[in-house]
This record gives structure tokens, C-alpha cells and sequence, in this order.
């Protein structure tokens, strides 16, 4: 039993909270870009970032970017280890597609746009994954933790005057 989804928020430590926070942001980020991308060019706006998986992968970003944005708010483990999964996949296809252009020219990596933010942001999912996990699962000893039942009183029946008896029948015996 736990106390809602504000109350596992307040046992996280702080920095687990912002962390949630920033990658819900940067996924969001992520979708917009790809919905971004198949408006302009439909549903071939990917056709020549390489093969079909790659393209089918950056056109299902579209779902799987919001997905792990909610599970992430929901302070859900598997949205934590989605990230971790969804972003190694997202650079490593990137660089991939990307590879000639880093080649001929590796200032360009410098740009705030396209492969760097992708890459910082990937490289603080993979390194922040862990301890993550270790909060929400209320292994962290500097959090109280987000889902350890709550104490809670024990419940008093409207009509507890009238039960008696070891059956709560009324019967004495």
C-alpha cells in the first residue's frame, strides 16, 4: 500500500525527483522533434537515414519518447530501464546514421543540435540509471523511499460500539 503518486514523490530524495524530471523533459523533447520531422517529410521523413529498421525505429520514437516520459512520472522502474534501453538504442543509431558527416567533419559535433545534445543526454540516462533504480526501489539509504507501505491506523468500523465478542457477532459467550 503506498500513499499516492504525491506521496512516493515526497520520499524520493531531490535529486531523484529533478532527475525524473529532466528525463520526462528530454523524451518530450525527443518526441517533439520526431513528430516535427514526420510532418515535414510524412511518413518517409527518415527514408534516407539508412536502412528500414533504423527509419521504422525513429518513426516509432513518436510513441516510445511520450511513453517513457509518463512511465518516468510515474516513478515506474521499467520507465527508468526503458530510458536506459530507448536512449543507447537513439545514440547508437544516430551516430550511425550520422557517421560520414563525423568523419569529414568533427567540429561540427560542437553544434547544439543533433548529435551532442542526443549524446549528453544519453550519457546522463545511462549514468544516473542506476541510482535511479536504487531510489524508486527504496534502496537508497538517503531516501525514505517511494514504495515501503505507509504506516496507517487501523480501521474503524462506523458501527465498532455494537461488535463484540471474539466473531464480531455480538454474541458473548
Amino acid at each position: 500500500m503506498t500513499d499516492g503518486i504525491r506521496g512516493r514523490w515526497r520520499a524520493l530524495p531531490a535529486w531523484a525527483r529533478w532527475t525524473l524530471v529532466v528525463y520526462a523533459g528530454g523524451f518530450l523533447e525527443g518526441a517533439g522533434s520526431h513528430v516535427l520531422d514526420l510532418v515535414r517529410g510524412g511518413l518517409h521523413a527518415y527514408a534516407a537515414f539508412g536502412p528500414v529498421p533504423l527509419q521504422v525505429f525513429f518513426v516509432a520514437l513518436v510513441v516510445l519518447d511520450p511513453l517513457v516520459a509518463v512511465l518516468t512520472l510515474w516513478m515506474r522502474p521499467s520507465g527508468v530501464r526503458a530510458a536506459g534501453v530507448l536512449m543507447t538504442l537513439d545514440v547508437l543509431a544516430n551516430w550511425y546514421v550520422n557517421r560520414s558527416w563525423v568523419q569529414e567533419d568533427p567540429a561540427a559535433l560542437l553544434r547544439p543540435v543533433g548529435l551532442l545534445p542526443i549524446t549528453v543526454f544519453g550519457a546522463f540516462v545511462l549514468a544516473t540509471l542506476r541510482p535511479l533504480l536504487h531510489a524508486l526501489n527504496g534502496r537508497d539509504p538517503r531516501c525514505a523511499t517511494a514504495d515501503l507501505p505507509v504506516a496507517r491506523p487501523p480501521l474503524i468500523r462506523k458501527d465498532a460500539g455494537r461488535q463484540s465478542g471474539p466473531h464480531g457477532n455480538g454474541a458473548h459467550r
